[in-house]
């Protein structure tokens, strides 16, 4: 059956786009560009999915999520969000997201990301599902919690810059993305990289990921 879908999104442009990408794959019901609009909207249509933005005027995605999970117990939400903060994606997975991809997903990749929500498969671009599985799995009741945000002796060895680095590296980002955000060349990130692994005595990105999140640091 086609998946029937709403999109939210507070650019025009965006929303036009979406719909093009999504072609006769799913049937778009409704869209809007706020939060007040999306509530109205979605409570009208009831759909399978909602494509939904993070950051939009009045309260933000979450705050859309919020108002309308308990009373429409049917609904998949998928994240469609240019932001990849850890912050951001971590919000709207516990306020009931069932996924978070970014606006760099291919036509095909957010057509197939539709179908798996609304057959409630949970996705993520790949950039994301390691931190969030990781931030996770650090607070869940099983897990040892540390009573301090960062507990790890090793953060204090790391400079100011280093520090920076080290998050943009533990959230994914590349080193040329890196170096772009912070203004610094690709060979500075580098070498930055390389200090932080070191003095936190790592082998590579993934225990570095896991590092952050276990100390609260994403």
């Amino acid at each position: 059956m086609t998946p029937r879908v709403y999109l939210v999104d507070d650019h025009a442009m965006v929303r036009s786009g979406v719909r093009a990408e999504l072609g006769g794959a799913v049937d778009v019901v409704g869209e809007a560009a706020d939060v007040a609009g999306a509530v109205e909207g979605i409570r009208a249509t009831v759909p399978d999915v909602v494509l939904l933005d993070v950051h939009l005027p009045g309260g933000g995605g979450r705050a859309v999520l919020e108002t309308l999970r308990a009373e429409l117990p049917s609904v998949r939400w998928l994240a469609l969000s240019v932001s990849d903060a850890a912050e951001d994606v971590i919000a709207v997975i516990r306020a009931g997201a069932r996924g978070y991809v970014t606006k760099s997903i291919s036509g095909p990749d957010l057509r197939d990301a539709v179908a798996r929500v609304a057959d409630e498969d949970v996705v993520f671009s790949p950039r994301l599902a390691g931190f969030v599985l990781d931030a996770f799995a650090a607070t869940t009741p099983s897990a040892p919690q540390p009573e301090d945000p960062a507990t790890d002796p090793g953060l204090d060895l790391l400079s100011a810059r280093e520090r920076e680095v080290m998050q943009l590296l533990a959230r994914g980002y590349t080193y040329r993305e890196i170096g772009s955000r912070l203004f610094i060349s690709v060979k500075t990130v580098e070498s930055h990289a390389s200090n932080v692994l070191r003095k936190l005595q790592l082998s590579n990105r993934n225990e570095l990921t896991r590092w952050a999140a276990t100390n609260r640091l994403l």
